[in-house]
């Protein structure tokens, strides 16, 4: 199988939608295209992977830099939607909490509450 990369734009925040296998073959696809956003600003993404059917060490790879990259560019990462075993490898890895992971897109859209 092989990986589909879809982007819409939100407000200020670009929803990357991730479906297929996101493996060593497939990992530079999904870098380019966050790449393309990064030169073109876009440092607020949420990446819906609720048509991602499977991940492997190297993709897993590819979220932890777009989310180092966007740290440094003021924005952040949020990862939506994740089938249960692409969640079940984030819980593994530990980066579900790094990764900021919401059960939908609409939730992890959402602006962070305000804090006093």
């Amino acid at each position: 199988m092989s990986l589909t990369v879809s982007t819409e734009q939100r407000g200020d925040v670009v929803v990357v939608a991730v479906g297929g296998e996101l493996d060593m073959a497939t990992a530079p696809q999904l870098q380019n295209q966050i790449s393309d956003l990064l030169d073109k600003g876009r440092s607020r993404l949420v990446f819906d992977l609720s048509e991602l059917s499977f991940c492997d060490s190297t993709g897993l790879s590819v979220f932890v830099r777009a989310k180092n990259s966007c740290d440094e560019a003021g924005g952040q990462v949020r990862i939506a939607a994740p089938q249960r075993g692409v969640l079940r490898i984030l819980e593994v890895s530990g980066l579900v909490e790094v990764l900021q992971t919401y059960p939908t897109v609409a939730e992890a859209i959402a602006p962070e509450p305000a804090t006093d």
